[in-house]
């Protein structure tokens, strides 16, 4: 199997599909095709795997979007001004105070690459003879010329990928249409939209069923050709985080699973925060899955680290200027411990670059490389990684003492990111891990749940969490209102009065609508609008 991070120049002409692949790399851009034409294509296992590689490729295009709606409605990201009255400003504007409206077009926009790329993934399954009915998954006869190993390690990473997008789509905007299978325009219409359970229960039966079939190959022995696939760790790494996001939480089945992967994976914090990001380390032993993405001109290059830098910088940052996007707030660069004598914080360089000579000086850096053309990053996009999983681990056990595990587990991280142990004095002055008694000591339920939720948005920030564990913590209104009020005299005082703007959040609006297009252009059946919009 090729390394999906390798490019050859080689063009693969895939007539049946009307489209092209530079090699295994190149991103799939499929229009709307017959049953007929795809039905002649997937005849062995080198085509399933090439059109598997060109769903991996298809997490690039939603990835570009996401930042808008898991950063943006957050407290870590905003508009540089809030008085920019631009088009593609205010339509960042409304998702950050949260008046975007199902007309919303980046909404509609990340909503229709989601589901092209389940598309893509569902033609891959259905050549492995994989299909869901009743709620379950089905292992058919494949249709495609592989071996029963081959149809297992294709069918668990793109049931992988698929979960992947449901869990995303899920939480983002409830209920949604589960399509499992490629359906004509006319099938397509009658399909409405299914519950909240419903859908977690084909992302749970489809990571489950990638955890049992997907490579248990350990870390260290993966073949370099093979990094960067979904394999049956990360399944069981994202599975986990579903358990804890389900209605009804399953703390219990996700701590048995990170415990796997914890202790048995070869998985395993890096040396240091920036070596996580680093270009030349990319899939490194703490990267369990990422979007990749090639620089040097074969259109997989990361288009981020220019969307994110300063704008109107010119060169100074970036090759080809930046845009400004994902602007840090200044609540995320204040959570950062700096300490000019003792213990800081180094995931604050890493994470938040400052270029000096700008009114707006903040920008993403973690996701940043340098680009010879602009829009062509070499950088990839952790979704998970092992550091991620050992807070999952501590929130899955809940508070077990002062000096007991799960306290241990965000020390554990705090230590990498260069905390020190704290002795005497303002606990706050420093950077230091949470001592056992005394000043700083987490000392009950309330105060742990605080304490993970923070450590949670400094390790992860902009890596598209931040909304996600609000939502899970039943905190993002609240958040949220709190934010609006912090930063309303700075920022947010331009856009309308507070208690407006604390009202625009509620429990309605913390789901995004569904896009308007999909309900006007049905004519078959109706579909509900989320309530509030």
């Amino acid at each position: 199997m090729k390394n999906i991070k390798n490019i050859s120049t080689r063009l693969l002409i895939l007539v049946s599909l009307v489209s092209v692949f530079t090699s295994c790399k190149k991103l799939v851009d499929q229009e709307p095709i017959s049953n007929e034409s795809v039905n002649n294509y997937y005849k062995n296992y080198k085509e399933v795997s090439v059109a598997l590689t060109g769903c991996y490729n298809g997490m690039q295009e939603p990835l570009t979007l996401e930042w808008q709606f898991t950063e943006l409605r957050a407290d870590n990201a905003r508009q540089r001004a809030a008085s920019s009255a631009t088009n593609v400003n205010m339509e960042l504007t409304v998702l950050n105070i949260y008046t975007a409206g199902p007309q919303h077009q980046q909404i509609y926009n990340y909503w229709l690459s989601v589901y092209k790329n389940i598309r893509n993934v569902n033609y891959v399954l259905r050549s492995l003879g994989v299909t869901y009915e009743n709620g379950q998954l089905v292992f058919g006869t494949p249709t495609a010329d592989v071996t029963e190993q081959q149809r297992n390690e294709l069918a668990a990473e793109a049931l992988f990928i698929r979960a992947h997008h449901y869990f995303n789509l899920v939480r983002l905007y409830g209920g949604v249409f589960i399509i499992t299978k490629p359906l004509l325009a006319a099938e397509a219409r009658k399909v409405n939209r299914s519950t909240v359970d419903e859908c977690y229960n084909l992302i749970t039966k489809d990571l489950e069923a990638a955890a049992n079939l997907g490579s248990k190959v350990t870390y260290g022995q993966i073949a370099s050709n093979n990094l960067g696939r979904a394999n049956a760790w990360a399944a069981k790494g994202l599975l986990a985080k579903v358990y804890l996001t389900l209605p009804v939480p399953r703390s219990a089945d996700a701590l048995t699973l990170l415990n796997d992967v914890i202790a048995n994976s070869g998985y395993g914090l890096e040396s240091s925060f920036a070596r996580v990001f680093a270009i030349n380390n990319e899939m490194n032993k703490e990267i369990l899955f990422a979007v990749r993405y090639k620089s040097g001109l074969v259109g997989l290059g990361n288009p981020m680290p220019n969307l994110f830098a300063p704008a109107s910088s010119g060169d100074a940052v970036i090759n080809g200027d930046g845009s400004g996007f994902n602007y840090p707030t200044p609540s995320i660069i204040n959570a950062y411990t700096v300490s000019t004598s003792s213990f800081t914080d180094a995931r604050k360089d890493v994470t938040i670059g400052n270029y000096t000579n700008s009114t707006y000086p903040w920008y993403v850096n973690k996701f940043f490389s340098k680009v010879v053309v602009s829009g062509d990053g070499e950088n990839d996009f952790t979704v998970l990684r092992f550091s991620d999983l050992l807070l999952l681990k501590a929130e899955a056990q809940g508070f077990d003492g002062v000096a007991g595990t799960s306290v241990g587990l965000i020390n554990q991280v705090r230590e990498r990111a260069g905390a020190g142990n704290y002795t005497t004095g303002a606990f706050t002055a420093a950077f230091y891990k949470y001592p056992a008694a005394g000043t700083g000591a987490i000392l009950n339920s309330a105060d742990f749940q605080t304490a993970l939720l923070k450590e949670r948005r400094l390790e992860l920030a902009f890596e598209n969490q931040r909304s996600f564990d609000l939502m899970r913590f039943g905190q993002a209104v609240t958040n949220m209102r709190a934010h609006y009020a912090t930063e309303f005299q700075e920022y947010y005082r331009r856009l309308g009065l507070l208690a407006t703007l604390q009202a625009n959040v509620n429990n309605d609006k913390i789901l995004l609508p569904i896009p308007q297009r999909e309900i006007d252009t049905n004519s078959e059946i109706k579909i509900q609008q989320n309530p509030g919009y």
